[in-house]
């Protein structure tokens, strides 16, 4: 089985065409047709169902894809990696990162590390966690940069935090806790409480404080987008839980007004996360040394 059948097979699957992965692949159909025989012929097992006009994957082709996507993530980061050996002007930066991790806190460094290597191409994908885990097991990308809050296989993965965020209460400058110096942990349970859905890394973190100091968590408006939750405290339509280093702009401006939990501190570590028997490139061993010498 060599690598033109797996990339035939990998484009197949995502537009379940043989006539589209024909030109995707400047091929001729009948070539598609005979590369998945071939490999069906090799495992043993069909990849593709057809009914009708219709192209289906079996069970079969699921679970065969991560396996096909892995090998050939691997033979293009392999050969970034020897190239880059040499000389550092070449090849790609490629990690997953969640929203807030993407958006608020990786810009400052990636300046950083684009003046010192501006040959190298950055390829940052922000997208949710359970995503990210899927894309490093698959080898989309080398490494994480995620919340020290989202569950891991320890066993499988290396994680080292390398910066403390605090999360901090946001409200509105007309809200009635924006005059105040300070408010309790109970002063929030009858407000309503602006968060993430349910599976939210941060909110799972969250409910937990509030149990452990034996309080009810808030009425909760859900919005999954760290911008919009903002946007809604804006708005009076609640308050929020939030990263400081993300609310810096709409504390200067007025938009928002940070208040201070009294006797708690809510924290959580940013890691980078990688496998465990991965190499990694030069590139990516240069930007997590940034990363190690606390450039924020």
């Amino acid at each position: 089985m060599n690598i033109n059948k797996l990339q035939t097979f990998i484009t197949l699957t995502e537009c379940l065409n043989f006539t589209e992965a024909a030109e995707i692949l400047y091929c001729s159909q009948p070539s598609v047709s005979m590369q998945i025989q071939s490999i069906e012929e090799e495992l043993g097992v069909p990849l593709f169902d057809r009914i009708g006009k219709k192209l289906y994957l079996t069970k079969q082709g699921e679970n065969f894809k991560p396996y096909a996507e892995q090998i050939i993530n691997l033979l293009h980061t392999a050969k970034d990696h020897i190239k880059q050996l040499e000389d550092l002007s070449y090849g790609t930066l490629s990690f997953g990162a969640s929203n807030f991790v993407g958006v608020y806190l990786l810009p400052m460094i990636l300046r950083g590390y684009t003046k010192k290597f501006p040959q190298i191409k950055i390829n940052m994908n922000i997208t949710a966690s359970n995503h990210l885990v899927h894309m490093l097991e698959s080898n989309k990308v080398e490494f994480l940069i995620i919340s020290d809050r989202i569950e891991i296989d320890e066993s499988r993965f290396q994680r080292k935090t390398f910066y403390e965020d605090e999360l901090v209460l946001i409200v509105n400058p007309l809200h009635p806790l924006a005059h105040k110096q300070e408010c309790t942990l109970e002063d929030l349970v009858n407000e309503t409480l602006i968060i993430k859905p349910d599976k939210s890394a941060t909110r799972i973190y969250l409910e937990k404080k509030f149990a452990e100091y034996g309080l009810e968590f808030p009425t909760q408006m859900e919005i999954s987008n760290l911008e919009g939750i903002k946007q809604g405290v804006i708005h009076e339509l609640g308050v929020s839980i939030v990263s400081s280093f993300a609310i810096q702009q709409e504390i200067k401006s007025g938009l928002l007004v940070k208040v201070n939990i009294k006797g708690v501190k809510f924290n959580r570590g940013i890691s980078y996360v990688y496998h465990r028997n991965k190499h990694l490139s030069p590139a990516a061993k240069q930007f997590i040394s940034l990363l190690d010498t606390n450039y924020l």
